[in-house]
This record gives structure tokens, C-alpha cells and sequence, in this order.
């Protein structure tokens, strides 16, 4: 006799997951993999290693990882501000930590462009001393920083508030200086999450393209992207030209993701057998 499942509908749900899964995403990944797939090996190298595409990739990998190396530094902090201490303005800054995901990227890059822009409030203080942040690669860090930021806060805080603060009190009866109790009792305990975080805001700044666009100039060999890029070859109606590099971005992030997971089931697994 067939067991009942204990919760019912679990085939349908499953089912219609499955569908809606292999419909919205695995089928256009599919799609732009097959694309780049038919293109001759002369013509994937002239897509892929030409100088204005090189250029981008250095660009959009470097400013990707910059961006999401400083979000695991400034996010952390900010997740343990948040779930450590209660000050005036706390639910403020909780709800503010949200708003690069809820903004529009083309509003994001708009009000970016004219905060850091030769004539912007910041942009003219900072002018002043020499350094340029709009029409830079300065600035399509900022940016790419910007929208990266709420992953490592979110990935952070939730782990962070359910680790006990006896932890820490711990370690300072037993005469651990603060420095010492944050570097072998909270950030070991830290790390897979702010791992997370990373690869999450990683992988985001890696497609970014709205909030980048209005602050980079859009400067070939100096400050495109790689998504301007294949959106400049959609334009020209190269999309075999546009697929080849969209995969490259796809595989990037993919193993990318997976070398963060392992990782982190590692630092779990060596936690777990201490």
C-alpha cells in the first residue's frame, strides 16, 4: 500500500514549480547558451578577446569584486550596529538599508550622477580636491556598491541576531580584548554568512546596468560595462555577438556562486566538528 504524504499537494506544487522554473529561467538561459553556441570559433574570438570587450570584462569583474569586497566590510558593520545596539533613528536606518532594492536603477543612477557630477553637491567638494567620481571607473564602483550593499546587510543580520551576545561576554570575563573576541569568536561564527552576502552582492553588481549607465559616460576601453556592451550589441543586431559575451557573465556568475556555496558548507562543516 502507498504511503499518504503528509503534506498534501506536494506533487502539484512541485510540478508547477518545475514548470515555472524551467519556463522563466532555464529556457532563456538556454536560449542565449545555444545562440553563442552556433557561432564559429573565429567569430566567438572576435566577440569575446576584441580590445573594447576585454576592457569591459576588466572593468565590470575588478569594480564587481571591489564593490562587493566593501559591502562585507560596510555591511557587516552595519548589520552588527543594527542588531547590537538601539539608538535614536535605529528603525530608520533599518528601513534605509532596503532602498537601493526598492529604487528604480535608472533613479539610482540619476541621483548618483547628480550628487557626484562636476556640478553635484559632492561632486564640486570633491572636484576641488582633485578627484573626479562621475564618468570615472571611481564612480562605477560607487554605484555597483551602492546596489550591492542591502545583500550583505540582510545576509548578516539574521545570524547575527540569532548568535548569543554570552559569546562575546564570555570571551571579555576570560580576558579577551574586544579585537581578540571579534577575530576567534564572532567573525569565525560570521563568516558563511558574509560569504553569502558577497557572492549575492557580487553576482548583482555583475549585471548591474541602470544605476551604472547615467554615472560611467559609457566610454569605451575607459568606463563601459559589460552589460552596456551587449546591449550595444543588441543594437547593432549582433545577437550571436551579444550572446557570446552574456554567457561569459552567466558562467561567471554561476561558478561564482557554487565556489562560495562549497565554501561555505566547508567553514559549516569545520565549525560543526569543533
Amino acid at each position: 500500500m502507498r504511503s499518504r504524504d503528509a503534506i498534501p499537494g506536494r506533487a502539484l506544487a512541485l510540478g508547477t514549480t518545475l514548470t515555472i522554473v524551467t519556463l522563466a529561467v532555464l529556457v532563456p538561459l538556454a536560449i542565449v547558451g545555444l545562440t553563442a553556441a552556433g557561432m564559429t570559433g573565429q567569430r566567438l574570438t572576435a566577440a569575446l578577446l576584441s580590445a573594447r570587450a576585454l576592457a569591459a570584462f576588466r572593468l565590470t569583474f575588478g569594480a564587481s569584486f571591489a564593490a562587493a569586497a566593501i559591502d562585507a566590510v560596510a555591511g557587516s558593520y552595519v548589520a552588527w550596529l543594527l542588531v547590537r545596539y538601539r539608538f535614536g533613528g535605529h528603525a530608520l536606518l533599518d528601513a534605509i538599508v532596503d532602498v537601493p532594492l526598492a529604487l528604480p536603477t535608472a533613479v539610482t543612477g540619476i541621483a548618483l550622477a547628480t550628487l557626484y557630477g562636476p556640478n553635484g553637491a559632492l561632486g564640486k567638494i570633491l572636484a576641488a580636491h582633485g578627484v573626479a567620481v562621475a564618468y570615472t571607473q571611481l564612480g562605477v564602483g560607487l554605484a555597483l556598491t551602492f546596489v550591492g550593499f542591502p545583500f550583505v546587510v540582510r545576509s548578516v543580520q539574521p545570524v547575527l541576531a540569532a548568535l548569543p551576545a554570552e559569546f562575546e561576554e564570555a570571551a571579555a570575563v576570560l580576558g579577551a580584548s574586544r579585537l581578540a573576541t571579534l577575530a576567534r569568536v564572532t567573525l569565525p561564527l560570521l563568516l558563511p554568512a558574509m560569504l553569502a552576502g558577497f557572492a549575492l552582492a557580487l553576482a548583482r553588481a555583475l549585471g548591474e546596468y541602470g544605476s551604472v549607465v547615467f554615472i560611467s559616460g559609457n566610454m569605451p576601453l575607459r568606463t563601459e560595462i559589460v552589460p552596456l556592451l551587449i546591449v550595444t550589441r543588441l543594437e547593432e543586431y549582433d545577437y550571436q555577438g551579444a550572446a557570446a559575451i552574456a554567457t561569459v557573465l552567466l558562467l561567471a556568475s554561476f561558478a561564482l556562486l557554487l565556489a562560495i556555496n562549497a565554501l561555505q558548507r566547508r567553514l559549516i562543516a569545520a565549525r560543526g566538528r569543533a
